[in-house]
């Protein structure tokens, strides 16, 4: 009787809007990132922008967080919800500790290794944002949702082959010389690693919930 009672209900359509707009985030910290990634004078602005783009995700996991508590019915399991903002906003995090790590190390050059990795990290903020709406009518998507999965996965695999390949070529280049600068280097490239880590995360939510829903 409750189920059916609650199949009557409308469901509450704002968390998708709500998804929406943190996907958003997410691409315009990619962009940012990638831009800073170039080096330069432009480090500082860049680092501005991804920390505006991290507290407006902020603003959003809350008010997520706060509807997951006040909605009678969701569109899905209320865990489910909160593991998906959560892992999209950890996503952005990493982001964010990124640009913290350049202006900590007054970093203004970067490995094309590292510029790749943007790149990667730009091209899965742009699948996520793609694929996010699609949990609007999840049953109709569920092959477009799942390919979704794949192709994070995979683009996540050319990220780790990146990472590991820029930490050797730093340790050639700077083990006799100059330790410090590979140091810096490696947490740089280990925090961009984890950006793409977050995107993976994202994936694997947007998969489990495929999977018990459909």
């Amino acid at each position: 009787m409750l189920s059916w009672f609650q199949a009557l209900m409308p469901r509450e359509e704002r968390f998708f809007d709500l998804f929406e707009r943190h996907a958003e985030t997410l691409v315009a910290g990619s962009h940012a990132l990638r831009d800073l990634l170039n080096g330069g004078d432009r480090v500082f602005v860049c680092s501005q922008e991804i920390r505006r783009q991290e507290h407006e995700a902020d603003a959003i996991v809350r008010e997520a967080h706060l509807a997951v508590r006040r909605t009678f019915i969701t569109p899905f399991d209320r865990s489910d919800i909160r593991d998906l903002v959560t892992a999209m906003d950890d996503a952005i995090d990493q982001m964010h500790q990124t640009a913290k790590a350049t202006l900590l190390y007054e970093t203004r050059d970067f490995e094309p290794g590292m510029r790749r990795m943007g790149d990667i990290i730009v091209q899965s903020a742009e699948l996520t944002r793609s694929a996010i709406p699609l949990l609007r009518l999840m049953r109709q998507n569920a092959g477009r949702l799942n390919a979704f999965s794949e192709e994070i996965t995979r683009i996540e695999d050319e990220a780790d082959a990146i990472h590991d390949q820029g930490l050797k070529e730093l340790f050639l280049a700077h083990r006799h010389k100059d330790p410090m600068a590979f140091i810096v280097g490696a947490e740089i490239y280990g925090h961009l690693e984890r950006v793409v880590d977050g995107f993976e995360d994202v994936a694997d939510r947007v998969a489990g919930i495929v999977i018990e829903h459909t």
